[in-house]
């Protein structure tokens, strides 16, 4: 029998159904539980580790970026370095991110004006705050999804397709999306919704999540998926910003592939192929980093900055009380 005093205080256990993968301790209770399911592919692809229901359809939100970066070269789209990894990004707002994202529009004689993406504050709270101190307010371009959508509307003028219109589904762009997305997954899409961005979302697995960042870093040299990889990793803080984990993973473990997404969604893949997806079922980011943090420890990755994304500190009254801790 185990004893009352082995086991740390909590409310009522978790109901069945998908696997804790956090939970929220503060002052020695667990206040709260945050479910999910996660993959873990080893080197040749093989599942190695699954909890949850990975075969599941999910949404990967953002991280589906590199896969949409990835059909804008290949309509023909010649971009590289930081602007192909600003393709890529839920960038942070930082002016860095806007400057370029200004610049790409104007090489193709676009403009802020053609985006669609919802006017909104910079994804960065520190950021916003300054962008609000400064005395602007939503804008279209400062949507973290513009360096995206900007380079959409560059493959789109490159061929003369549809500008208005560049995010039906039925536009060959979405199209070309959804065929990318469906070769690099090595699965069918299950569905298609409308992301945040107002871009078309295909529905994969987090098997086929995890697979198609696995693509990616094992593709060959030149090729779309490759190309894209690599200017991820060489430019982190384009895809992220200078206070996002993606960015870190990317700077401090060479070879590594991140790219979360809204409603908790991560993906990762390691040079040698190894690679992980999983989502937080409640959607819930402020658990993301303590399981992308054991995640990896499983990889076997074994780095300081693992440590740094996986510490996720709750505070009462401004002093640190608690955390929310990987449970599995």
């Amino acid at each position: 029998m185990t004893s009352s005093a082995a086991r740390t205080p909590a409310i009522s256990d978790p109901a069945p159904g998908l696997p804790v993968l956090a939970e929220v301790v503060r002052s020695g209770f667990v206040e709260g539980h945050h479910r999910g399911s996660l993959v873990v592919l080893a080197a040749d692809g093989s599942v190695e580790l699954a909890l949850g229901d990975p075969a599941a359809p999910v949404f990967p939100r953002s991280s589906n970026k590199p896969m949409q970066a990835a059909a804008v070269l290949r309509a023909g789209l010649d971009l590289s370095g930081e602007r192909l990894a600003l393709a890529a990004a839920s960038h942070s707002g930082e002016g860095f991110h806007l400057d370029l994202v200004r610049k790409m529009l104007a090489e193709h004689g676009l403009s802020p004006d053609d985006l669609r993406t919802p006017p909104d504050l910079p994804l960065d709270p520190v950021e916003a705050e300054t962008y609000l101190a400064a005395g602007h307010v939503r804008e279209r371009l400062t949507m973290n999804c513009s360096g995206k959508h900007a380079a959409m509307l560059a493959a789109c003028a490159r061929n003369g397709w549809d500008l208005p219109g560049y995010l039906d589904p039925g536009h060959p762009l979405q199209q070309l999306v959804h065929q990318v997305v469906e070769e690099a997954a090595g699965e069918p899409v299950a569905a298609v919704g409308t992301d945040g961005c107002g871009a078309p979302l295909m529905a994969i697995s987090l098997v086929g999540l995890a697979r198609a960042f696995r693509t990616f870093v094992t593709a060959r040299e030149g090729t779309a998926e490759r190309r894209v990889a690599d200017a991820m990793r060489a430019h982190p803080e384009y895809v992220a910003g200078t206070r996002r984990p993606d960015t870190w993973l990317m700077r401090e473990v060479p070879g590594t592939l991140s790219k979360m997404g809204a409603e908790a969604v991560q993906a990762v893949a390691l040079a040698d192929g190894r690679a992980l997806a999983f989502k937080i079922d409640d959607g819930s980011t402020r658990a993301l980093r303590p399981v992308l943090g054991r995640a990896l420890g499983l990889l076997g990755v074994d780095a300081p900055v693992v440590s740094r994304i996986g510490r996720a500190p709750l505070t009462g009254g401004a002093v640190e009380v608690g955390e929310i801790r990987a449970a599995f």
